[in-house]
C-alpha cells in the first residue's frame, strides 16, 4: 500500500504588492515588453532548456504563448492582455506596458486603493469620452474613397514587427498585397450590413518576399498531371463543384453507437462499394466537375470519376474546409514568401493582424496617430482638463483636489513612459507645446543648437520641425496647456507615410491596462494551494 502523504495548508499572503519579489518579478516583465516595443524593438528568442522550437519575436501574442510565468499576479496581467490580443489582435505590448506603468506608479502614491481605483476609473472615462468625440485632436476619419490612410495603416503595423525582416520596398509590397486581399473579402454588392469573406494564407518559405501574390479564390496543391486531365474539358468559366466532409474511402470503423447488421453471403466491402459507385453515377449525371474531400477517397471511385473527366481530389484537410464551403463569398489567397522560416512565421502572424486591424477599421472607420503621438498628445489633455476644470472630475467622488492632482500626474506619467519605450538607443524624448506630440532627438546630440536643426518630424509624421513649436523634454515638470487638434481632414489626406494606429484595439487596450491594474491594486490576499 503506497504512503499517504499529509495535505499542506494553503499559503496566504497579504498585501501582495508591498512584496519586494513581487515588484521586482513585475519590473522584470515590464522590462521584457517595453524593450520589444517599437520598430526598433529588440528581438526576443523563447525555447525550452529541453529543447524543442526556437521562437524568435517582439509581438505580444507569440512572446505571452511562450512565456512561463507563474505568479498569481503576473498571471493575472497577462491573461487580460492575451485576451484582449484574441480580440483585436494588436496593441497588446501598449496595453501590457501601460498596465504596469500604472501599477509601478500608483504604488508610490500615499493613498489608499478605494481611492486610486476610483479616480483610475474617472480618467478612464475622461480619456475614452475625448478619444471617442468630435473634437478628438489625435483621431482621423477614414476616406474608403481613398486607399493612402489604410494603406499607412496597414504600413505601421507591418514597421512595428522588426523580426519580419522587411526592407522598405518589401513593406511597401506586403502592404499593398494586404490591402488587396482585404479589399477582395468585401462583397461587391454589400448593403446596410456587410458579411467580409476570408483570406487564407498559403505559404512560401525559402522565396523572396517580392514573390509574394495575392488570388482570388482558394488555391488547392494538385499534381500537375491530375491538372492537365481537366484543363482540356473545362466547358466554362465556372466548375461545378460536390464537397464532402465525410470520409468516401468506404470504410465503417467509426458506427457510433449502432451495429451494422450483415444478411448471411454478403460482402460488407462490395456493398459499400457499391454505394460509393451510385454516388460516382450520380454526380457525372449532374455534372460534377469537381470533387473535394476532407478526407480519402476510395481508388475505384476516384478511377471512375476519372474517366468520366471529373477531377477528385482528397485529404484537403480541416483548415480548408469552412472557406470551400463559403467558396460563393468572397474567399482570396494571399501567397507570401519570405527567405526563412522563422522570417516567415513572424510575417504571417503580422499580415494576419494587418487584415483583423483593417476588419475592424470597416466596423469603426477612424485610426489615431502613431509614433507615439496620441499617448503624449492625450497625457497633455488630461492635465490641462484637470487643471482648469477639477470640479468636472471630482463631482460625487468624495476625493480631494489634492489625490485627483496626485493621480493624474502618475496616470500621464504612465502614458508618457510608454512612449519613452519607443527609443531604444538612449536617444531624448521631447513634446511640442502646441499639439503634444512625440518628437524624438538621437543621443549625444549637442545641446546649443536649435531644436529644428535637429528635429524631422513628429512621432505620427504629421508634423514637421519648420511649424512655430516650441518643445520641452517629456520627463520635465512644465504648466499645463491645452493641445490643439491636428491638420484639417483635407491636409492630413494629403500627407504621405504617416504612423497610424488601430483606433478600436488602441481604445480597447486602453480599458485593458487601467481596469486590470484596479484589479491587481485592489487585491488584499493572494492564497495559493501547494498540494
Amino acid at each position: 500500500m503506497s504512503r499517504l502523504e499529509a495535505k499542506k495548508p494553503s499559503l496566504c499572503k497579504s498585501e501582495p504588492l508591498t512584496s519586494e519579489r513581487v515588484r521586482a518579478t513585475l519590473l522584470v516583465l515590464k522590462g521584457i515588453v517595453a524593450s520589444c516595443y517599437g520598430p526598433s524593438g529588440r528581438l526576443k528568442q523563447l525555447h525550452n532548456g529541453l529543447g524543442g522550437s526556437v521562437c524568435t519575436t517582439s509581438q505580444s501574442s507569440a512572446l505571452l504563448a511562450n512565456l512561463s510565468v507563474t505568479h498569481p499576479i503576473l498571471k493575472i496581467l497577462t491573461t487580460s492582455v492575451q485576451n484582449h490580443v484574441s480580440c483585436f489582435s494588436d496593441c497588446g505590448l501598449f496595453t501590457a506596458i501601460l498596465c504596469c506603468n500604472l501599477i509601478e506608479n500608483v504604488q508610490r502614491l500615499d493613498l489608499t486603493p478605494t481611492t486610486l481605483i476610483k479616480l483610475n476609473k474617472h480618467l478612464l472615462n475622461l480619456c475614452t469620452s475625448y478619444l471617442q468625440s468630435e473634437v478628438c485632436g489625435c483621431r482621423i476619419p477614414v476616406d474608403f474613397s481613398s486607399t493612402q490612410i489604410l494603406l499607412c495603416l496597414v504600413r505601421s503595423v507591418l514597421t512595428s514587427k522588426p523580426a519580419c525582416m522587411l526592407t522598405r520596398k518589401e513593406v511597401d509590397h506586403i502592404s499593398t498585397l494586404i490591402l488587396r486581399a482585404f479589399l477582395l473579402t468585401i462583397p461587391e454588392n454589400a448593403g446596410d450590413h456587410i458579411s467580409l469573406g476570408s483570406s487564407i494564407i498559403v505559404p512560401l518559405k525559402g522565396q523572396r518576399v517580392v514573390d509574394s501574390t495575392v488570388l482570388p479564390g482558394i488555391l488547392i496543391e494538385l499534381s500537375e498531371i491530375r491538372l492537365m486531365k481537366i484543363l482540356p474539358v473545362k466547358k466554362s468559366d465556372s466548375l461545378k463543384v460536390a464537397l464532402f466532409r465525410v470520409s468516401l474511402s468506404g470504410d465503417l470503423s467509426d458506427t457510433g453507437e449502432g451495429s451494422v447488421v450483415v444478411s448471411y453471403g454478403v460482402s460488407l466491402e462490395n456493398a459499400v462499394l457499391d454505394q460509393l459507385l451510385n454516388l460516382g453515377r450520380q454526380l457525372v449525371s449532374d455534372h460534377v466537375d469537381l470533387v473535394l474531400c476532407q478526407k480519402v477517397i476510395h481508388p475505384s471511385l476516384k478511377q471512375f470519376l476519372g474517366v468520366h473527366r471529373v477531377l477528385a481530389i482528397d485529404r484537403v484537410g480541416a483548415a480548408l474546409m469552412e472557406p470551400l464551403s463559403k467558396v460563393t463569398a468572397t474567399v482570396c489567397s494571399l501567397l507570401l514568401c519570405n527567405r526563412n522560416g522563422t522570417a516567415w512565421d513572424e510575417l504571417k502572424l503580422t499580415c494576419q493582424t494587418a487584415l483583423h486591424v483593417l476588419q475592424l477599421t470597416i466596423k469603426e472607420p477612424c485610426v489615431l496617430l502613431g509614433g507615439g503621438c496620441t499617448e503624449t498628445h492625450l497625457a497633455a489633455y488630461i492635465r490641462h482638463k484637470t487643471f482648469s476644470d477639477p470640479e468636472s472630475i471630482l463631482k460625487g467622488s468624495g476625493c480631494t483636489s489634492t489625490e485627483l492632482q496626485l493621480i493624474t500626474e502618475a496616470f500621464c506619467t504612465a502614458l508618457e513612459s510608454l512612449t519613452g519605450s519607443l527609443e531604444h538607443d538612449g536617444g531624448e524624448i521631447l513634446t511640442d507645446m502646441k499639439y503634444g506630440h512625440f518628437w524624438s532627438v538621437q543621443a549625444d546630440s549637442p545641446s546649443d543648437v536649435n531644436w529644428p536643426d535637429l528635429l524631422t518630424r513628429c512621432g505620427c509624421g504629421l508634423h514637421n520641425s519648420r511649424e512655430e513649436l516650441s518643445w520641452s523634454f517629456l520627463r520635465t515638470a512644465r504648466h499645463p496647456f491645452a493641445p490643439r487638434p491636428c491638420l484639417p481632414h483635407e491636409a492630413v489626406g494629403s500627407a504621405n507615410n504617416l504612423t497610424l494606429d488601430c483606433f478600436t484595439a488602441k481604445l480597447s487596450g486602453l480599458q485593458v491596462a487601467v481596469e486590470t491594474a484596479n484589479l491587481i491594486l485592489d487585491l488584499s490576499y493572494v492564497i495559493e494551494d501547494k498540494n
